[in-house]
């Protein structure tokens, strides 16, 4: 089982209200549709199916485990790598497989980085990858028709998502940036309150104020310090975590942000508008009109996706 809990996520209160409320439909799912009788008009599409959706970093994968802690359940994590196959069939099989094992262990599913399978149907399937892709996604509908647990999807993007996972998905629960005052608790939540050699200069209010980030830019931050403060050339008993500990580390994963948002494409297509490179099709179109052909993008496969055999699943308890 999940061992954290919403003790460990700091949450703005709409996101956190949407969650009780998510939280409060799977309690109360026995209520409604047993003892009174919604399930016998509603036989279909009784999966308690959630949409968390928001920017890398806002506590979506941290609040599903403390959903699953809190109903005592296994959370079966999911991600596209490990039910993509090589061998034309074997996907949508591996979509189903994994509903399997849910029933069996009554676990909560967390689809991570959802968005790459519940993306929109094509409608050119001239191509065998769009078809597989497509029969995914008819699987994973039809799945969740018939499936009675509980089912979460995360995303950064969910404007990819088809449109039938509208009407599948009971509540869709939005992420947002932290605010100044939610940043300040992640700072403190993020050490231990007895253990962790803080110095009598850190200041998170400060840290708080200065750098509007995530919580998951937090916690890399604070990884960071502890790793530069323990390398100190200081006896262990005197090392300390300064504020100069956590400024640098935060610098340091404010860079390497910047980085990741640097297109190499970009920078080998001289003319390319960064705009249009960044919003992709328009891009695409551009180059094509100039007769430079784009790289193609090799499908990720998961290294457990054999022929004849289901994907391995991720199972945290």
């Amino acid at each position: 089982m999940s061992r954290r809990t919403f003790d460990d996520v700091i949450l703005p209160p709409a996101t956190r209200r949407a969650l009780d409320n998510a939280l409060a439909q799977v309690t109360q799912h026995d209520l409604i549709f047993n003892r009174w009788g919604l399930g016998d008009r509603h036989p279909t599409g009784l999966a308690l199916a959630f949409n968390f959706a928001g920017p890398p970093g806002t506590g979506k994968t941290i609040c599903a485990e403390a959903i699953a802690h809190s109903l005592g359940r296994r959370l079966l994590l999911v991600r596209y790598a490990e039910l993509e196959s090589l061998w034309m069939g074997e996907t949508p099989k591996n979509v189903a497989a994994v509903f399997r094992t849910a029933r069996d262990e009554g676990a909560v599913l967390l689809f991570d980085e959802a968005d790459a399978i519940a993306a929109r149907r094509s409608t050119s399937v001239d191509q065998g990858v769009q078809r597989e892709s497509n029969t995914t996604v008819s699987v994973l509908l039809q799945e969740l028709e018939s499936y009675n647990g509980v089912v979460i999807f995360a995303t950064n993007l969910a404007a990819n998502f088809d449109p039938a996972f509208e009407r599948r998905i009971r509540t869709h629960v939005l992420f947002e940036m932290p605010g100044e005052a939610e940043r300040e608790q992640i700072w403190r939540v993020q050490l231990h309150p007895s253990r962790t050699p803080l110095a009598a200069d850190v200041d998170f209010y400060a840290l708080a104020r200065r750098y509007e980030v995530s919580g998951g830019d937090i916690r890399n931050a604070v990884l960071k310090a502890a790793l530069a403060a323990a390398a100190e050339p200081v006896p262990d008993s005197s090392k300390r975590i300064h504020q100069h500990h956590f400024e640098a580390s935060m610098e340091e994963v404010i860079a390497g942000k910047r980085v990741m948002r640097q297109s190499l494409f970009a920078d080998e297509t001289p003319g390319v508008p960064e705009a249009d490179v960044v919003g992709g099709a328009t891009a695409g179109q551009y180059l094509a009109a100039r007769g430079v052909r784009p790289p193609r993008r090799r499908a990720a496969r998961g290294p457990d996706c054999t022929r004849g055999g289901p994907a391995q699943i991720n199972s945290k308890r």
